[in-house]
């Protein structure tokens, strides 16, 4: 079964719409400006009319769908330009054959100058030249729909094309994400089964909840933010587990209030950087996360001593790629509506980033 989308419809539409004028404009508006009242014009005159128009729907179409696409679209301007040259004289030729073969030139002269002497090579040169300029524009709007078509349709591919593009390279991404997730979450375990089994048997418990939020929201585009809110604070009572009394968290994290909708652990890298960098086991640490929504825009802090990481540890291996792929998939997915600094104060060894999305 034939299907037509709306955009389709809609092009159809204009079409005939834009036909029903011409033809208003051929049939119509120019016999009346000609007193009709006064005038009977011949059958003969309507019959031209109606060849006249049946011909310029050809040869739009003909140019649209065949001339534009095969000639003029592959590069062949001089030939196309022949073409549309050639078809003036042939449309022209057809024009005075079929006056003749009417008696259209004949019939016109008896209704408009019955008291002059009919002369069949006389032919009146307005006349020819508003024919011409009907043909030239006919080629010309005709050209420019075939060559808009092509436009939006290279357009629409291109679309289609980036927005495969961008949902691969974000596949791509979150799956370099999970391992790194996964990674330090099992090392911060691992190190609590040699201080205290409970305290590790009650990590495991949150973490089966976070692989639960992972496995099933972080292979959507987007999630609600109440859920994104409810695994940072299940991450940083994991983290607390493992802190000693030299680290002091200051947390400040509102709840959403509307249901808005964010890209999944788009925050997780900045809150790993922070217990990864900045904790020590031998000097006080300060830790700061903080979240403020306010209607469509949330910003996000944190702020933490940079301390040297044993080089024994594994994360000290690591290469950093979350914040990496966190830029680039704020780049992706938040283009123009995100706001990201970074950086380390000298003065008090600090380092700090900032996050504003507008969810809007």
């Amino acid at each position: 079964m034939l299907s037509f989308s709306p955009k389709k419809n809609l092009s159809i539409l204009v079409h005939f719409l834009g036909w029903i004028m011409l033809c208003v404009v051929l049939l119509l508006l120019s016999p009346l400006s000609w007193r009709m009242g006064e005038i009977n014009l011949p059958i003969q005159y309507w019959f031209k009319q109606a060849f006249l128009l049946g011909t310029l729907i050809a040869i739009f179409y003909s140019n649209s769908s065949l001339v534009v696409p095969r000639v003029l679209l592959k590069g062949k301007n001089y030939l196309y330009l022949l073409i549309i040259i050639l078809g003036a004289v042939i449309f022209y030729g057809m024009i005075v054959y079929f006056e003749q073969i009417s008696g259209y030139a004949k019939e016109m002269h008896a209704t408009f100058n019955s008291d002059r002497p009919f002369n069949p090579k006389k032919r009146w040169l307005p006349g020819d030249v508003f024919q011409l300029l009907l043909y030239v524009i006919s080629i010309g709007l005709s050209t420019s729909v075939a060559l808009v078509e092509k436009w939006q349709k290279d357009e629409s591919v291109r679309r289609e094309l980036d927005r495969q593009r961008i949902n691969t390279e974000l596949s791509y991404l979150r799956a370099q994400i999970n391992p790194h997730f996964f990674f330090n979450t099992l090392n911060n375990i691992y190190s609590l089964t040699n201080l205290d089994v409970s305290k590790a048997q009650e990590a495991l418990l949150k973490l089966s909840r976070m692989m639960r939020y992972v496995l099933y929201e972080n292979q959507k585009n987007e999630t609600l933010l109440s859920k994104e809110v409810r695994f940072i604070e299940d991450y940083i009572e994991l983290m607390k587990m493992r802190l000693s009394s030299k680290v002091r968290l200051e947390i400040q994290i509102d709840e959403p209030k509307e249901d808005l909708v964010i890209a999944p652990m788009i925050f997780l890298p900045f809150l790993e950087n922070c217990f990864k960098h900045g904790v020590s086991s031998q000097q006080e640490s300060n830790i700061l996360i903080k979240m403020e929504i306010m209607g469509n825009t949330v910003f996000f802090e944190t702020k933490n001593r940079i301390f040297p990481i044993n080089q024994d540890s594994p994360e000290a291996h690591e290469s950093g790629i979350g914040l990496v792929n966190t830029q680039r998939r704020l780049s992706l997915i938040y283009p123009e509506k995100h706001r990201l600094k970074f950086g380390k104060d000298d003065a008090t060894q600090q380092y700090w980033v900032t996050l504003t999305i507008d969810l809007g």
